[in-house]
């Protein structure tokens, strides 16, 4: 081990007392391999806080790489007040894993072409333009998870552009607030290319589509591979109009 040359490092680690820095790897790997010319890696720590005042801000933890011989190396701190947690995320940049987890609105100005899956989360809404950047970050993403129970600032209508996701296949928004389904079923906000497996709940779907007679709605309604619907829920006309290359299926278990 102490005559490695190359090192490609990916974990997690949660509980810790301090986030995974410069420090900590230099400290506990590089200065104990002396060969070492390549070290890539791929680390994301987090832990639990109460009241302390001294967390470290992503400014103090980009410097501790100053050392590092990694042409370029990104870090990414996020404090979330609510849950009293915090995580950090630091890699070797170009970014080369297939999935980019837990993405905030603090998202680095990067481009990420290996990425095929990303989720989203934050205490802090997700506005039109994060979603733009999203897609531009991400150009090859295929599947998309948000949880982000914060709704919208910003509701004006008018004016935006439109966003595509050439490859996106999968959108799970089971945990997310109403207005990032309206902000992907919106023809004057998303333009969805593809067919697509869409997880939403029943009851939010038919809110979003005003009883399924919304016209700003239908055209990416009907991208929609399948719905499901309550067992107590009747196949009506306008349902099946609306969704007319949608395989609507009942619920296997009733969903609180």
């Amino acid at each position: 081990m102490i005559n490695l040359e190359e090192l490609d490092l990916h974990f997690v680690i949660c509980g810790e007392n301090r986030f995974i820095d410069g420090y900590n790897l230099k400290y506990n790997i590089i200065d104990h391999l002396l060969r070492l010319n390549k070290f890539l890696f791929n680390i994301r720590s987090c832990l639990w806080f109460n009241d302390q005042v001294d967390l470290i801000s992503n400014e103090d933890c980009q410097h501790s790489f100053n050392t590092f011989k990694n042409k370029k190396i990104i870090s990414c701190i996020n404090y979330f007040p609510d849950r009293k947690y915090g995580e950090c995320h630091v890699y070797s940049y170009p970014y080369r894993a297939k999935s980019y987890e837990l993405v905030t609105n603090n998202l680095p100005n990067e481009f990420f072409p290996s990425v095929r899956e990303v989720s989203l989360y934050d205490e802090r809404p997700f506005e039109h333009e994060f979603f733009m950047k999203i897609a531009k970050s991400f150009p090859f993403m295929e599947e998309l998870s948000i949880y982000n129970d914060e709704p919208q600032k910003k509701k004006s209508y008018e004016e935006l552009s439109i966003i595509q996701y050439p490859y996106l296949n999968t959108i799970d928004l089971i945990q997310a607030n109403d207005d990032y389904v309206e902000q992907f079923l919106l023809d004057t906000r998303t333009c969805l290319l593809r067919p697509l497996k869409f997880m939403v709940s029943f009851s939010t779907l038919k809110r979003i589509t005003h009883n399924f007679t919304r016209n700003a709605t239908r055209t990416n309604c009907e991208k929609i591979l399948s719905i499901y619907i309550p067992r107590n829920i009747s196949i009506s006309k306008e349902l099946k109009d609306y969704f007319p290359y949608t395989e609507i299926n009942f619920e296997l278990m009733e969903i609180n």
